[in-house]
């Protein structure tokens, strides 16, 4: 049975108000074609809800799309073949859907343990960012990281709370590079 359902309608403000590896050498990972797809209300807090439950879930590895995940001090980005769900996320304050989000079960035990791993990965690219010392360089790695993966459309109605989140700037540090991003490059540099 495949069930199917766009998250890019979701209303994202009323949503968050509650180098060696880049997202695109992520993208190529597979799924069985026997998953269901979770079908949503585009609602975010239906989202949080079965996220904070506990069940196990999977971002579709099939298509851009990912969630970003608000924890109490920090956020995480679960792209394309991440767990989300479970142990990781019962703490998940806010989810902001990124690109067409569609969610799957992961049904085998192969799977589940294919999905935590990837998520690990996602983890530790953000990582590599956020161990950069200088703060107008981790948020330009991440706004490149999100450009050269989603359309503009798609980044454009992602907040600056979230990208700073993700990475550990100001908001407004994010606003800066996304307004004038050659002149916000130049003062980064030493």
């Amino acid at each position: 049975m495949m069930l199917h359902m766009a998250f890019s309608e979701c209303a994202v403000l009323p949503c968050f108000r509650k180098q060696s590896q880049d997202f695109n050498s992520m993208k190529d990972e597979s799924l069985s074609g026997h998953q269901d797809l979770i079908e949503y209300p585009s609602n975010c807090r239906e989202i949080l809800a079965q996220l904070s439950s506990g069940q196990l879930l999977m971002v579709n590895s099939r298509r851009r799309n990912g969630l970003i995940i608000y924890k109490r001090f920090h956020a995480e980005f679960a792209g394309p073949g991440a767990a989300v769900g479970s142990f990781f996320d019962v703490d998940c304050q806010r989810v902001i859907p990124v690109g067409d989000l569609s969610l799957v079960h992961p049904e085998t035990q192969e799977e589940r343990q294919k999905a935590y791993l990837i998520r690990r990965q996602w983890i530790r690219l953000t990582q590599q960012f956020t161990d950069n010392p200088v703060p107008l360089q981790r948020a330009q790695m991440i706004l490149n990281q999100f450009e050269n993966y989603f359309s503009q459309d798609t980044i454009a109605q992602l907040p600056d709370e979230a990208f700073a989140l993700l990475v550990g700037v100001l908001p407004q540090t994010i606003r800066m590079l996304r307004r004038d991003p050659e002149g916000s490059q130049r003062q980064s540099k030493p």
